[in-house]
């Protein structure tokens, strides 16, 4: 063998200058705003053999900060109710700052909408659930969200309504 430097082969793809390919860091994640209601307690604490009804909501938002840094947020929302009653109220709008360099418009929105989430989802996710805990019910683990499809959607009522030119918005 021979001590040959790590030096990249020009001749493979990429290789020569990674700056120039498209790039994406995590900068930071972070809660906007966190709401816990519990407007039962104590009487909605009490065992009961019916199980809740659960209403869920989901919103994913991007916005542009400057050329290369976009801030993502998922806005989810619980509503749980038992007979009529409301046992818990949970918001959550959780955020991550990402830089995106070298992308083009297209790519740029599919990953603001689609892959951003998708990795702060579960930080999210253990947020909801760990409030619910913390409420006094079992934890809420939320499944996984098709933000694929979510994002499909937005682009099938954007081509329905003729509004193809819009922003980057909610999924």
């Amino acid at each position: 063998m021979t001590d040959a430097p790590n030096t990249p082969d020009q001749n493979l793809p990429g290789a020569g200058n990674p700056a120039s390919g498209p790039s994406v860091r995590v900068l930071g994640q972070y809660v906007k705003d966190l709401s816990f209601e519990n407007p039962g307690a104590p009487d909605t604490l009490r065992g009961s053999a019916a199980q809740p009804n659960i209403d869920l909501g989901i919103d994913v938002g991007a916005r542009s900060l400057d050329a290369e840094t976009f801030e993502v947020e998922i806005i989810l929302s619980a509503k749980a109710e038992r007979d009529g009653a409301a046992l818990f109220v949970c918001e959550l709008n959780y955020a991550g700052l990402f830089q995106v360099r070298g992308l083009e418009e297209t790519q740029r929105e599919a990953f603001l909408l689609v892959e951003a989430p998708r990795l702060i989802f579960p930080f999210a996710r253990q947020i909801v659930a760990s409030a619910t805990q913390d409420g006094g019910f079992p934890p809420l683990m939320l499944e996984p969200v098709d933000f694929a499809g979510l994002y499909r959607q937005q682009l099938a009522q954007r081509a329905a309504g003729g509004a193809a030119g819009e922003p980057a918005g909610n999924a």
